[in-house]
């Protein structure tokens, strides 16, 4: 017979509402992901032979 899933969530459910986030390290993150130029596009576009 299968477990409610009410009952198998029940612990975690229950350590996720206990957990302190102070414990946690503080992290930055930075952005690096940027969109090529519009020359850079156009450079693709032609080895690929799109254009």
């Amino acid at each position: 017979k299968l477990l409610s899933s009410k009952m198998s969530d029940n612990p975690v459910k229950q350590e996720v509402q206990n957990f302190d986030k102070k414990c946690l390290k503080k992290t930055n993150t930075a952005e690096k992901n940027t969109l090529p130029t519009q020359q850079e596009e156009s450079k693709q576009q032609i080895v690929r032979g799109d254009m």
